[in-house]
């Protein structure tokens, strides 16, 4: 960046628009500012104080339909920041303000679609740590969760204890009101919630199971009674539409078209990630010792990067715990295909072991219990498959690969190098096993 901020037309690739006011300007970070990006996206830039440094790759995985999609950032920059998808929603303290507290449904959405959100981004090992009425739009009555992870606190019980005040909030217009106040069913989990001992508060997923089985009566809104017009009054013309009702309907859209892009999006990310695998079974059936080698490297590479605790060693005991697994499938598909070739015709030694070791590398990258480095692989390509450029690169590149690889493993003949005595040892005992199943 250059220049001073309130001067400036661009923040690093994006072009700015109008400076977002309210809970958008303000809050654990610096002001906010609605943007295009170089594709035209309508995107939110927060800027950070100097020397924060968000971890945008993990705030890019948090994915829920009630968190805000983080695109994009810079925390290396003279004043980092952070990129996010525009929300075109208004802060829970401006709706209360004018609507009033919040009762029944639309009490029930916004305290499960919180500990939904503080769920989500739990589970990457990250915290909100500024979770209040002004980081929560509302867009079409439900919750969005904005500007999480910009502070130092990495606390996952102080978020709950948020959670419970901002709910509070919803329902009676202060976060301080006493739990009388609020509506039974929902009273003891923000009490709970609450708990001064953080240890004693439930996790923001048990939050979110619990109040999915709430239901919630609506208090009815007081009616005041209106004095009668004279006669001689003319009938009042209709009232203007309001600018919150005008914005209902346009923000509907823009959530429903969110919604789709995420899972248009998800898609491509699952198709990619199909192609990763396809290439390296190919490979392994190429090449079985080295493939077996670079697969068992990849998937706990990946593991260590998906994980949240325990580091690389948790993700290295996840990928032994799946060798036993592999290798039976390993050594099954060989055999299979010896014993079907007692019923007729003669199947090449070294391509059966080679097969067998494919079907192992498939088994370490995705079989049933087997679901880390895919998921994983997703979370990667699921940034490149939000812009259609990306997608078109990344899905030619990849589709070629996996064309040649599968090419490769029909006609080449496997190779096991390094280990040559190995490869002279499976060749010479396939053979014996063929020959006496071909007997009986």
């Amino acid at each position: 960046m250059s220049g001073e901020i309130g001067h400036q037309e661009h923040i690093g690739p994006y072009r700015l628009l109008s400076r977002l006011g309210g809970g958008a300007g303000t809050g654990a970070g610096g002001a906010a500012h609605r943007a295009a990006g170089a594709d035209g996206r309508d995107v939110a830039i927060r800027l950070l104080p100097p020397g924060a440094a968000p971890d945008i790759t993990r705030m890019r995985e948090v994915l829920s339909p009630y968190v805000v999609d983080v695109l994009d950032g810079d925390p290396t920059a003279s004043q980092p920041y952070v990129v996010s998808r525009f929300v075109p929603g208004r802060p829970l303290a401006e709706t209360v303000a004018e609507q009033g507290p919040m009762s029944g449904d639309a009490l029930h959405r916004m305290a499960f679609g919180l500990a939904k959100a503080l769920a989500a981004i739990h589970r990457t090992g990250l915290a909100h740590g500024d979770l209040g009425p002004e980081t929560v739009l509302v867009v079409d009555g439900a919750p969005v969760v904005v500007d999480f992870a910009l502070t130092e606190s990495t606390s996952a019980g102080g978020d709950v204890r948020a959670w419970a005040a901002t709910v509070t909030f919803a329902a009676t217009g202060t976060p301080e009101a006493p739990a009388d106040d609020l509506p039974p069913g929902l009273r003891p989990l923000v009490i709970a919630a609450a708990d001064p001992d953080p240890g004693a508060r439930p996790s923001a997923a048990e939050l979110a199971a619990a109040t999915s089985r709430l239901t919630m009566p609506t208090a009815p809104a007081p009616r005041r009674p209106e004095p009668p017009a004279p006669a001689s009054t003319p009938p009042p013309a209709p009232a203007p539409a309001s600018p919150v009702a005008s914005r209902a309907v346009p923000a509907a859209s823009a959530t429903a078209a969110d919604a789709h892009e995420l899972a248009v999006a998800r898609g491509w990310a699952r198709l990619l990630a199909a192609m990763v695998v396809v290439i390296a079974v190919g490979i392994v059936i190429m090449a079985p010792i080295a493939g077996l080698v670079l697969s068992l490297g990849a998937v706990t590479l990946l593991r260590v990067a998906g994980t949240t605790a325990r580091g690389w060693a948790r993700a290295l005991g996840r990928t032994l715990l799946t060798v036993p697994y592999a290798a039976a499938f390993t050594v099954a598909v060989p055999l299979g295909l010896v014993a079907v070739s007692a019923v007729g015709g003669e199947i090449d030694s070294l391509s059966a072991c080679a097969f067998g070791a494919g079907t192992g590398a498939a088994v370490l990258w995705t079989a049933p219990g087997v679901s880390g480095p895919r998921r994983q692989l997703e979370r990667l390509f699921l940034s490149v498959a939000r812009r259609p450029r990306r997608i078109a690169a990344a899905g030619i590149v990849l589709g070629v690969l996996a064309l040649a690889a599968v090419f490769g493993a029909l006609t080449l003949t496997p190779s096991f190098s390094p280990m040559y005595g190995l490869q002279s040892s499976l060749e010479g005992t396939m053979d014996r096993l063929q020959t006496a199943v071909n007997r009986f």
